[in-house]
């Protein structure tokens, strides 16, 4: 008698005659693995996310007509467009900064495209605060986009005739803070909201305290080899408002979802409270805009930080002292002597405009005043008093305005011991 053979299934000429190794992950036992191409194919053509799509549409427009500073610049900006579409969401309204060393900078056409995609534009050259704040709808804000911002406060007239109109760009930053006017025949106190995302543009920085509150694209002029699109409104607004008429309709449907929405963010304090919104329409979006979001906030916020602390002059101040310090060994006390010859002795450095000696030990005393830092007497190894600081007065300041840089670029000290003027 012959052993029973077990039965196989009939297999067709032209089918493999071998079992895949290993089962597949959701697919049936029998099934064999896509091969890399099929995989490769299948991905691409998995349609993009309604609002990733709509970003990318609105990014290709923006570099069509700018030529923008950087690809960072151009996400930032195409995020900051889309927020303004759901400004009832946001607890903070970030200021788009739109500023340029020169003219001929693109800024202006820039300033074209925003207009044209944005929420309900309000655009204005020259408008005073109170045209401004009683254009404001608390229930459904405006945009408020302002060119040639740099004629406002680019003189210490104009910054003081305009100052009215600065405080209100301020106090829109945050909501619930509202004007306050006598109004009426009646003379009734009325409470006027200021709430609003806003865009300024001009050349050179605006004030600080509106740098400090919003996303800043820095211009720069087009090199040869940069080639942009002419901007004709008549023919290129119709593409643009249709972006616009996209995004509204994409983001309406969102708002409750945007509402609860507290995404993890790679900056903090008022560097996140601008960037959150931003933020939160790159994590509705999908696709690739979550990752962008976050590079271009990182990137632009420690550039700004950067600036700041080459810029704003207390912060320069009190890198120049630790310069000081550090440069002859970071002693415990330096005189104040000793100190303001350091500091005048950077060329690059603003001190030369407090007079024909530069900082004097009363400017030096009046820019410390606002950290609580002053000059005492102390006493020197070689036995001598006078005027100096202590540089653990100068230790939790630092560490608050300008923290320490990594030590790869640290000042390395120049000095084996004490130097005159100086206490170990």
């Amino acid at each position: 008698m012959t052993d029973t053979q077990p039965k196989t299934p009939f297999l067709p000429d032209d089918a493999a005659t071998s079992w895949p190794p290993v089962a597949v992950p959701g697919q049936p036992s029998g099934a064999t693995a896509p091969s890399a191409e099929e995989d490769h194919d299948a991905a691409s053509s998995t349609p993009l996310p309604e609002g990733a799509q709509i970003l990318d549409d609105l990014r290709v427009q923006i570099k069509r007509y700018v030529a923008m500073p950087s690809e960072e610049a151009v996400t930032a900006v195409a995020l900051w467009i889309a927020a303004t579409h759901l400004q009832r969401a946001w607890q903070h309204a970030p200021r788009l900064a739109i500023v340029a060393p020169e003219k001929r900078c693109g800024k202006s056409r820039l300033l074209d495209v925003v207009t044209e995609t944005v929420h309900n534009r309000l655009i204005t050259v020259n408008a005073t605060a109170a045209a401004i704040f009683r254009s404001i709808d608390g229930d459904d804000p405006p945009t408020l986009l302002v060119d040639e911002a740099d004629a406002m406060f680019s003189t210490t007239t104009a910054a003081e005739k305009n100052e009215e109109v600065r405080g209100l760009i301020n106090a829109g930053h945050q909501r619930g803070r509202p004007t306050l006017r006598v109004s009426g025949p009646e003379h009734q106190v009325q409470e006027f909201p200021t709430f609003a995302m806003a865009a300024l543009a001009g050349i050179g920085d605006l004030p600080d305290t509106i740098m400090d509150r919003a996303v800043v694209i820095r211009m720069r002029r087009r090199a040869a080899g940069e080639k942009v699109a002419s901007f004709r409104t008549g023919r290129d607004t119709p593409a643009l408002n249709a972006i616009r008429d996209r995004l509204h309709a994409w983001l309406q449907a969102l708002y409750a979802q945007a509402m609860e929405m507290e995404p993890p963010m790679p900056v903090e304090d008022r560097a996140a409270d601008t960037w959150e919104p931003l933020v939160i329409i790159a994590d509705l979006a999908g696709g690739d805009w979550p990752v962008l979001a976050r590079a271009a906030c990182r990137a632009m916020t420690d550039y700004e930080a950067g600036q700041d602390e080459e810029g704003g002059l207390r912060t320069r101040l009190l890198v120049g002292i630790r310069r000081a310090f550090a440069a002859v060994g970071d002693p415990a006390v330096l005189s104040t002597k000793h100190l303001l010859e350091s500091l005048n002795a950077d060329r690059e450095a603003p001190w030369a405009e407090y007079g024909a000696n530069g900082l004097t030990p009363r400017g030096l005393q009046l820019l410390l005043k606002p950290y609580g830092i002053g000059s005492a007497n102390r006493r020197f190894p070689d036995g001598t008093q006078a005027k100096g600081f202590a540089r653990n007065q100068f230790l939790d300041t630092w560490a608050r305005y300008c923290p320490e840089p990594k030590a790869s670029d640290a000042p390395a000290s120049s000095a084996d011991g004490p130097l005159p003027g100086t206490a170990a």
